[in-house]
């Protein structure tokens, strides 16, 4: 964009050492569903562009809409306040980057928003049922134009779309349960809108009629959709270089010991086809590569983006982000460190090869109130609320709500099998995940 060159040439001109300009097209189509149609349909055009300039050590940023006049002068007045940071190093350089496959789709960003309701009222009506009194929901669309350029050479652009849509069913009776349904894609290919409510429904449904859990220790599988809240809530945190160093992750120096099941593998995947948090170059143009967090057991891998990277004498693993919402990327005036995709390993076990399996155990499709108690320790609480199943001897039926409060060190240990059956999820407003139905022992669960 010539705006942004016009920044790199005045930062040249007045001899900055360095200069990263980031700039933002997007487009976003909302449908909101409430009580059971639609509620609202919105189409948003974004563009904003933000700056980094680094001089003297010194580290100074600012974001402003495409059109705004003078940024670079803006940003340096705040310059006479701002502490050098010795241990920077350098904004990247150019270099080779990976083709990422299924990452746009011209159909999304086509997409109008007669096309979009279109899909709303097909993930309604699959959802639709005579025990269920309740829908609720949304669709998302985003279509967005990505460019990171630096004083150093660094040009990269990409192109990228979003489709994610969720569906909420609450059922009649007089102990009312719930589903959900959500399936999210950078592919019109690899979303199902009809999925969506279906899946909704049979949660929905098949939880009528629940009966009371008593307290004790089970064995608890987690299907997708709460083994990912896991992973965005519980997980990433401890693999951020910022915490580990800081002796806030409860693996800090756990480097290369052992920590899980041989069975477990996390990796950070920025290339895997149709992840929601793939990219070829992070936000900052660094090539993106996959690494393994904990391969076969053994902690192997931390990320971190520059600024972090260089404050603690090593290398960016290229995991700067400028997340936005409700997919994608923002212009924001300094990035933070993230992970792409969480993802986790398939196994060789069907969920139901899982189920028939567990002799004394829950079947949990959804989690809720998921956080950190004592992050240090590794310590945190969720509530079950939707998609419980009590599993006696490989039987299963409606469970109703409990809360889990268990210990992530431990949960690590003591996975005793990982399912085949891998998908891209995503909570809302959080990190991307890609992961299967996964079994653990001994958490104990209390009834609500």
């Amino acid at each position: 964009m010539s705006y942004c060159n016009d920044i790199l040439t005045k930062s040249k001109a007045l001899h900055l050492d360095e200069c990263e300009v980031v700039s933002i097209q997007k487009k976003i189509i909302t449908v909101r569903i409430t009580d059971s149609e639609i509620a609202e349909v919105k189409q948003n055009q974004e563009e904003s562009v933000a700056v980094r300039i680094i001089n003297q050590k010194k580290i100074i940023a600012g974001s402003a809409s495409s059109d705004e006049k003078n940024l670079l002068d803006k940003v340096l007045e705040t310059s006479p306040y701002v502490v050098p940071k010795r241990f920077w190093k350098n904004l990247p350089f150019p270099s080779r980057y990976v083709t990422v496959n299924k990452m746009y789709d011209s159909r999304l960003e086509d997409m109008s928003e007669t096309s979009a309701v279109d899909i709303a009222n097909t993930m309604i009506n699959s959802a639709l049922h005579k025990n269920i009194m309740r829908i609720s929901g949304s669709l998302n669309i985003v279509a967005e134009k990505f460019q990171v350029m630096n004083t150093n050479g660094v040009d990269c652009t990409d192109n990228s779309t979003f489709i994610s849509g969720t569906i909420n069913t609450d059922s009649t009776g007089d102990t009312p349960v719930s589903g959900i349904g959500a399936i999210c894609a950078r592919t019109l290919n690899g979303f199902s809108a009809q999925r969506v409510g279906s899946d909704s429904q049979e949660m929905c449904t098949s939880s009528i009629g629940p009966k009371k859990i008593e307290s004790d220790s089970y064995e608890i599988i987690f299907e997708p959709y709460a083994f990912g809240e896991l992973l965005a809530f519980v997980f990433s945190s401890n693999f951020n270089l910022k915490t580990y160093a800081e002796k806030r992750s409860c693996f800090s120096d756990k480097l290369g010991d052992k920590i899980a099941s041989e069975s477990f593998t996390l990796t950070d995947d920025p290339h895997s086809p149709d992840g929601i948090g793939s990219k070829p170059f992070d936000d900052e143009g660094n090539p993106t590569l996959s690494q393994d967090l904990i391969k076969t057991g053994v902690m192997t891998g931390l990320f971190s983006d520059s600024f972090e990277a260089f404050k603690n004498g090593t290398s960016s693993s290229a995991n700067a982000a400028r997340p936005g919402s409700p997919m994608g990327r923002q212009a924001q005036s300094t990035p933070i460190t993230l992970p792409h995709n969480l993802k986790v390993a398939g196994g060789d076990f069907t969920k139901d090869d899982i189920i028939k399996d567990t002799k004394k155990g829950l079947l949990i499709g959804r989690l809720w109130y998921t956080y950190p108690v004592n992050p240090e320790r590794g310590d945190f609480s969720c509530t079950a609320r939707s998609g419980i199943k009590i599993i006696e001897n490989g039987k299963t039926s409606p469970g109703r709500s409990v809360r889990i409060v268990h210990n992530l060190k431990t949960l690590l240990k003591n996975i005793t099998a990982v399912g085949n059956d891998s998908k891209n999820i995503l909570q809302w407003s959080s990190l991307p995940s890609i992961t299967p139905t996964i079994r653990v022992d001994n958490i104990r669960a209390t009834p609500l």
